[in-house]
């Protein structure tokens, strides 16, 4: 499995968010302590938002601490909304392109967890990705596939109900194949100016996830800290396991759930997966 990170707020430094909080993504990327995984070293990525239409994607098959590239140019980068992933391959190759996140358009998307048995449903799943977008697939994930399901289903358009009908097909696939539980997954999505996150499992036991509570609060909370000074009154966090261990900064993601998080809030709903009458005749 995975460890991710996003960011949304006042524009910040990339060096910040990724490498200052006492257990900061790069931290877990070797000393994980909620995911199966200690270590996810099999490749990273980070993607952000600045002054062009189309999001600003850095990958590499380094690990994340052991690539001297990233701490360049994180200082160079400020953004106001990032993505950063740290990989632990479940089968499919360490390259480039299988890294997260990936990106079509404005948007970016990036997962934790898997499609149980891939292989065996890979076909199916594939022949489901609407044909004028499978020329765009560049790697051999699960990942990838989700992210081209959600978009198949109408991702741009209706965020939340085209994630549920991804989820529908993949656990239809599952029972037609034989599979149990087919489908874990923590997602993160987003066109640059809300931060949709999914959390589900079909066994009901999905990886962790938190969304960060009000700064204001955590400010009055704990006047003496100084990273909470930095950041602004908008600044939200959705990450697997906390980067900072202070009491009343995060609320866990509940299970079957999905979240938006726009400047200075979020708020929470139940995710239901959807099955379609294409699903039902694929």
């Amino acid at each position: 499995m995975c460890r991710w990170m996003a960011y949304s707020g006042d524009p910040a430094l990339a060096e910040a968010l990724l490498f200052r909080p006492a257990h900061s993504l790069i931290n877990q990327s070797l000393h994980a302590r909620l995911g199966v995984e200690t270590t996810n070293g099999d490749g990273f990525g980070i993607g952000w938002f600045g002054d062009r239409q189309v999001p600003g994607v850095y990958k590499s098959v380094l690990p994340a601490w052991n690539d001297p590239n990233l701490r360049e140019i994180s200082r160079e980068i400020r953004t106001r909304l990032l993505f950063a992933h740290v990989r632990a391959s479940t089968g499919a190759a360490v390259q480039r392109s299988n890294c997260h996140p990936f990106r079509h358009g404005r948007w970016l998307w990036m997962h934790n967890g898997a499609i149980a048995d891939y292989p065996r449903l890979k076909r199916d799943v594939m022949l489901a990705v609407d044909p004028s977008l499978y020329p765009e697939i560049e790697g051999t994930t699960d990942s990838e596939a989700l992210f081209y399901l959600a978009l198949t289903f109408g991702l741009t358009e209706d965020p939340p109900g085209a994630v549920a009908r991804a989820i529908g097909l993949v656990e239809d696939l599952g029972r037609r194949h034989g599979v149990p539980d087919p489908l874990q997954m923590t997602v993160a999505t987003s066109e640059g100016e809300s931060i949709w996150v999914f959390r589900y499992s079909s066994q009901g036991r999905t990886r962790s996830l938190f969304c960060s509570t009000d700064i204001v609060q955590l400010r009055r909370l704990y006047p003496g800290l100084d990273v909470l000074q930095r950041l602004g009154t908008d600044a939200r966090f959705v990450v697997s396991e906390p980067i900072h261990h202070l009491e009343g900064a995060w609320t866990e993601v509940p299970e079957s759930s999905y979240a938006i998080v726009r400047p200075g809030t979020h708020e929470t709903h139940p995710l239901v997966p959807v099955r379609t009458p294409q699903e039902t005749t694929a």
